[in-house]
């Protein structure tokens, strides 16, 4: 179940066809998910934009909210501004084997390349799973690869999220997507979020704690274990726009209630399947500021401030809070290394079905209450 099914809609904007990253045209998802019914409880998901492909660059920024994290390949991005790679997910202790079997998956496709930035994230899955194993493969990774799709991801307990918690809730991997119109061109904005991380659940601006709402909720959340989302979209942002919209993203986390503790490594990574466009030629600051979102190449660009008119990283804000909601309410009932989770599906269901009914909503948007 989703949670938009269950009335959580965050956000005045449409949704696109699947309300999932892979709306983005060219973007596809792949999970691998180890599961052996008892103390193993992780897996690996894959990021692939197509577009990658065919220059082995795309446009793409890094935020670091908290850097008590793992992302490799993180420094190469903020340095260059680019992605040169897929993005796999995993577990904090499997990121480095992670990492080279992406590096095996990319090196196979361009056999004349001499240097290679992979992008690997993790999220600490250790309370439901043996973490110290490091039961990650090559193969499981290749498997992520090679099966990426087009169309509606698994949510919850798969791949990167099988083990995670959030926000006193059985947590996982979520997904949405947003539309919208800047300067009469339709764009598409996705998120994919791999939700671990401490805090209380917020809907829609109205606190939902689990151990006030959940009788007998499960052991205490462990603390910190990070948050990594990854936003794409087919807007042709360059760097430094995406780098505003993975600053939103972060900032997002804050709407679902995230405590941003110390030990969370909280990242947000943002690529454009669409090569950059220059701002139109400015012969004055005025007229800079008059059209900042402009895609129009010149002979003399200039790089002003993205205020006016209102710019995708701000309309898009609403695409991150929505699948850390859905991860939630997607995860099924877990226990495993740590004990059970703090709470589990029904019961994150019947939290979100009755949110309406603990205090007038803070919508976000212009959006009404479902």
């Amino acid at each position: 179940m989703r949670a938009r099914e269950l009335g959580v809609v965050v956000g005045g904007l449409p949704t696109g066809p699947l309300n999932a990253i892979t709306d983005v045209e060219g973007v596809l998802v792949g999970h691998t998910t180890l599961d052996d019914g008892a103390d193993l409880h992780t897996g690996v998901t894959a990021i692939v934009p197509e577009q990658l492909f065919a220059t082995w660059r795309l446009p793409a920024a890094v935020e670091v909210g908290n850097g008590y994290g793992k992302l490799v390949g993180s420094t190469q991005i903020d340095e260059l501004g680019v992605l040169e790679s897929p993005i796999v997910l995993t577990g904090t202790l499997s990121v480095y084997r992670a990492a080279d079997a992406l590096l095996s998956y990319v090196m196979r496709l361009r056999p004349d390349g001499l240097s290679f930035n992979c992008v690997a994230g993790e999220t600490n899955d250790g309370f439901l799973s043996d973490i110290r194993r490091r039961p990650i493969t090559e193969r499981h990774v290749l498997d992520a690869l090679e099966g990426a799709a087009s169309g509606l991801p698994g949510e919850g307990c798969v791949g990167a999220g099988t083990g995670t918690t959030a926000l006193g809730f059985k947590a996982g991997i979520g997904t949405s997507s947003r539309r919208l119109v800047i300067e009469g061109v339709p764009v598409t904005a996705g998120a994919l979020v791999q939700a671990n991380f401490g805090g209380v659940l917020t809907v829609q601006g109205v606190p939902m704690p689990a151990a006030e709402l959940v009788p007998g909720a499960g052991g205490a959340e462990p603390p910190g274990n990070s948050c990594m989302i990854v936003i794409a979209t087919d807007a042709p942002l360059d760097a430094r726009r995406l780098g505003r919209l993975a600053r939103r993203a972060i900032f997002a986390m804050g709407r679902v209630g995230a405590s941003y503790s110390n030990g969370s490594g909280d990242y947000a990574i943002a690529f454009s399947t669409a090569p950059p466009h220059r701002p139109r030629s400015c012969p004055t600051r005025r007229s800079a500021r008059s059209s900042p979102l402009s895609w129009t190449p010149s002979r003399k660009p200039c790089s002003t401030p993205s205020s006016k008119p209102r710019p995708p990283q701000d309309r898009a804000t609403p695409a991150t809070p929505s699948p850390t909601t859905g991860s939630c309410a997607s995860a099924p009932d877990l226990s495993g290394w740590g004990g059970p989770p703090p709470s589990t599906m029904s019961e994150t269901v019947s939290v979100l079905t009755g949110w309406r009914d603990r205090s007038p909503c803070v919508c976000y948007e212009g959006a009404e209450p479902a």
